[in-house]
């Protein structure tokens, strides 16, 4: 299955491998864990170790390593702009002077760190969404949202627009995408002229896009509501969840590299 555009994040790849076959709560527990340690490690060798674990699991799951640097591009000028804030903003012990900016030891130290921590956070989740079809992801966030409906929250409910609203940023996206093509081939132009002039050309975009994404917003009501949908209804799973010994042995081996290298690093 090949992926269109660069997010890769809310898109599924179907493959035989051992990570899509784990139950989806062991995976978003393992990514939701992950996460949390990446901003407790403060060593570079950590990070490094944590960089290879989560590269071991990429080629375990058979996708395309290409599509995970895929995924780093929408959020690249977000990269680079941080990186460089701390370059040069960052006190400490001066190493370089360039253009009146001085790059000191403790910025690059810490441009590092964020770096290696926007790239490990974007592996982590588009490891989960790539190898986890939209309705296991659902019922993977229903379940981790249950205990909240002690509170009155609807966790079902909100589990659903959580993956609705995954599901579809790929899709809007070869939307715009189309509408582009189709514009610019009207002659339409959105590389030239100032920031104002630039936003100026979207409005033929942004329309047409809205439009689009209220029509399906409306098929999609139609269609639920003739599936019997019913907020508040508790409703079955064409297949449960169920936990087996490789999903505790993923999590035991996981978890505790995971443990080790926070205490160490």
């Amino acid at each position: 299955m090949e992926i269109k555009n660069s997010l890769t994040i809310g898109q599924y790849v179907p493959a035989d491998s051992i990570i899509h076959k784990l139950d989806p709560r062991t995976k978003l527990i393992s990514v939701l864990f992950f996460m949390v340690i990446i901003f407790l490690i403060e060593n570079l060798i950590g990070y490094l170790i944590l960089l290879l674990l989560i590269c071991l699991l990429i080629v375990i799951s058979r996708v395309q390593f290409k599509y995970f640097i895929r995924g780093l591009r929408p959020i690249l000028i977000l990269i680079v702009f941080t990186v460089f804030l701390q370059l040069f903003f960052t006190k400490g012990t001066p190493l370089v002077s360039m253009l009146g900016l001085i790059i000191t030891k403790e910025g690059v130290n810490l441009a590092i760190f964020i770096f290696l921590r926007l790239v490990l956070l974007v592996f982590s989740s588009s490891l989960l969404t790539l190898t986890t079809s939209p309705m296991e992801l659902t019922s993977a966030l229903e379940w981790t949202l249950y205990p909240f409906k002690v509170f009155g929250l609807p966790s079902s409910e909100i589990s659903m627009m959580m993956t609705i609203a995954l599901r579809f940023i790929p899709t809007i996206l070869e939307e715009t995408d189309r509408l582009m093509k189709a514009q610019m081939a009207r002659g339409a132009d959105f590389e030239s002229g100032g920031l104002l002039k630039r936003i100026q050309n979207m409005i033929p975009i942004l329309v047409p896009l809205f439009i689009s994404a209220f029509r399906r917003a409306d098929e999609l009501a139609i269609a639920m509501e003739a599936r019997c949908f019913q907020v508040g209804v508790k409703r079955t799973h064409l297949k449960e969840l169920c936990f087996n010994k490789r999903d505790y042995l993923f999590l035991v081996f996981f978890i505790s590299i995971i443990i080790v290298v926070s205490f160490i690093f």
